[in-house]
């Protein structure tokens, strides 16, 4: 895909990369989200989280490719084992869930998973009851939460998010409707894969494996 040329000076160039690069550190080290991360990265390199970023403020995938390179200078005798154990979990969960269609999502998925990273799943369900009364006759202690709609337009309420400790672990269970399925799996080309099913998990494994 073409990297498209920028319209930023060289200075608010520099100024971006150096945002990604400190969020990226926030990301690695702390575990903070991609949210907090940037407002604590503008903070500490201009000096204020009301300055009008929006023109150089660097997007997440910016950010992510920051935090692959500061996994591989500073974590790369540790990270990668870290990521496998993460994506052997995600692949058990997803196995026992498989009647929820269950995707995986996030660090564990692009491969930046570190020390502090959870595993994040999108489930795609006719009813989140199914999923809960499903986790309940496991004994599965879990907490409700919210997060955005895939949906765009008027109809776009909340949807459910499921969290609990799996083996250790935060795993966290997005719960959209069957019918968000359609349209939002497949990345546009030249785009990078935002969710991946079973079997897609399953060969990113075989591969860190041979």
């Amino acid at each position: 895909m073409p990297v498209m040329a920028s319209n930023l000076s060289p200075e608010l160039e520099q100024l971006r990369a150096e945002i990604a690069a400190a969020a990226a550190r926030m990301i690695a080290e702390d575990g903070a989200d991609y949210g907090t991360a940037k407002r604590k990265a503008l903070e500490l390199c201009v000096g204020s989280t009301r300055a009008r970023s929006g023109s150089f403020m660097p997007d997440n995938a910016q950010i992510e490719d920051e935090v692959r390179i500061y996994n591989e200078l500073f974590f790369a005798d540790t990270q990668p084992a870290r990521l496998l154990h993460l994506r052997q979990l995600a692949v058990e969960i997803m196995g026992e869930l498989a009647q929820f269609r269950p995707y995986l999502t996030g660090a564990v998925l692009n491969g930046t998973a570190g020390e502090h990273s959870d595993i994040y799943l999108h489930l795609f369900v006719d009813s989140p009851k199914d999923v809960e009364i499903f986790l309940f006759n496991k004994n599965v202690q879990f907490e409700l939460s919210s997060s955005p709609s895939l949906k765009s337009g008027g109809n776009n309420d909340p949807v459910e998010t499921v969290s609990f400790m799996y083996k250790r672990e935060g795993l966290h269970l997005t719960l959209y409707e069957t019918d968000d399925l359609r349209g939002n799996i497949r990345a546009a080309s030249g785009k990078r894969m935002e969710r991946a099913d079973l079997n897609t998990v399953l060969a990113l494994i075989n591969k860190e494996e041979d």
